[in-house]
């Protein structure tokens, strides 16, 4: 993860092309995908979706079944794998990267629900896109017969256009939507998850934002719809542990174990995006003049943002991995959120490094550092990317911690 060039495979034609190094996405598919996804990110930036081809290349790479349980003919990946793959595309497309990492991360989620839930989610196939809105709750649950009776409104969901179902979490009415409540049943979980059809609800062309404008992160509105108890679990066993016997570890880890890494992982890319760009500006030398990456200043703006932009994919490829070897251990969830966060401070300060020097081509709005700068903001504001709550966390963990000796990397 630690190469700027835009990704290499072998050599055809003197053209350089992406790569992936394997997992379980499908490896050529992925790389498909990054190309796609390339050639669309101008015309996603503007139109503030993505392509259907672009789409469809996701798919194909199996972003949306990479968590999907086997008996669904899902993958039950990894999250090393997955991360790896969100930073190679957003390389290309941020926006892009971002709505595969969501597709397959909520695949994840819904496999919580009731089996028969799950049947009718994948029972033709694991590759169901599934947008969601979990945090926070909004909206209204009211239990009814048989189920719950859904109204509301719940923003910022990506990808919402070209998904089949839509996860959305509502308080019980009546109940406040405080978290940690005991999940036995609607008189005790405060907040439930409810998957409706796409075609049941309403979206509402709401999404304006100042970056990762391709993800179409629109609102959407439920009225008075049915929603069966199959299609509905509580939001407290959405987000916590599970030990199941036989499972991936994948599918027994919370939400947050691996969540800021994944969030992290479109920024990754995305300042890459902005190195590689600047970097042929800076070595482009104008019409009988010098290039500016022969002066001194503009040699320590690539070394401190390209060295910068490492040592977060050397955090995330950690990340992913202690997630994947130990999916319920506190330490790692506390290390992973503390890392995460601070990943993204150290995108936000090269991005930033880079879009002040790399001159008056950088405010245009072809210009790819421009996107990228914006694209990267909108990422790290994310609230699963905030330092002062990962912070709290991981000094809340260590409080019974600092005595015992701990292995290099882990303070």
């Amino acid at each position: 993860m630690l190469d700027h060039a835009e990704p290499q495979e072998k050599q055809r034609s003197g053209l350089s092309r992406p790569v992936w190094s394997g997992g379980t996405l499908a490896e050529g598919a992925v790389l498909r995908a990054a190309r796609a996804a390339g050639r669309s990110a101008r015309a996603a930036d503007r139109d503030r979706r993505l392509a259907p081809a672009v789409v469809t290349a996701l798919k194909e790479a199996g972003f949306a079944r990479h968590f999907v349980p086997r008996r669904w003919g899902g993958r039950e990946g990894g999250f090393a794998d997955l991360i790896s793959a969100t930073v190679l595309i957003a390389g290309q497309c941020p926006s892009a990267a971002w709505c595969g990492m969501l597709w397959a991360a909520h695949g994840r989620y819904a496999a919580r629900l009731p089996e028969e839930g799950q049947r009718e989610l994948w029972g033709k196939g694991p590759d169901t896109l599934i947008a969601a809105a979990l945090a926070p709750p909004a909206g209204t649950a009211r239990p009814v017969p048989g189920g719950w009776l859904l109204d509301g409104r719940w923003d910022c969901v990506s990808g919402v256009d070209f998904s089949h179902w839509v996860l959305l979490a509502a308080p019980v009415d009546g109940l406040p939507a405080a978290a940690g409540t005991a999940p036995a049943g609607p008189a005790q979980a405060s907040a439930w998850v409810l998957a409706v059809p796409r075609s049941e609800v309403t979206v509402r062309d709401t999404w304006r934002s100042t970056g990762l404008r391709g993800t179409g992160s629109n609102s959407v509105d439920v009225c008075g719809v049915f929603v069966p108890d199959r299609r509905a679990c509580p939001l407290d066993d959405v987000l916590a542990a599970v030990v199941e016997p036989g499972a991936s570890p994948a599918r027994q880890a919370p939400a947050q174990l691996a969540g800021g890494p994944m969030f992290c992982a479109p920024a990754l890319g995305a300042a890459r995006l902005a190195l590689r760009s600047w970097t042929h500006w800076a070595a482009t030398s104008p019409a009988g003049r010098p290039t500016a990456l022969g002066d001194p200043a503009a040699q320590q703006v690539l070394a401190r943002s390209a060295a910068e932009i490492d040592a977060v994919a050397l955090l995330l490829d950690r990340a992913g991995a202690g997630a994947d070897a130990e999916p319920t251990a506190p330490r790692v969830e506390a290390v992973n959120r503390r890392d995460a966060a601070v990943a993204a401070e150290l995108l936000v300060a090269a991005v930033e490094r880079l879009f002040r020097t790399g001159g008056a081509h950088v405010r245009d709005d072809t210009s790819e550092v421009q996107r990228a700068w914006r694209d990267t903001h909108t990422v790290v504001a994310h609230g699963a990317l905030r330092l002062d709550a990962s912070a709290g966390a991981y000094a809340a963990w260590g409080e019974d911690e600092w005595s015992a000796a701990l292995p290099w990397g882990l303070w």
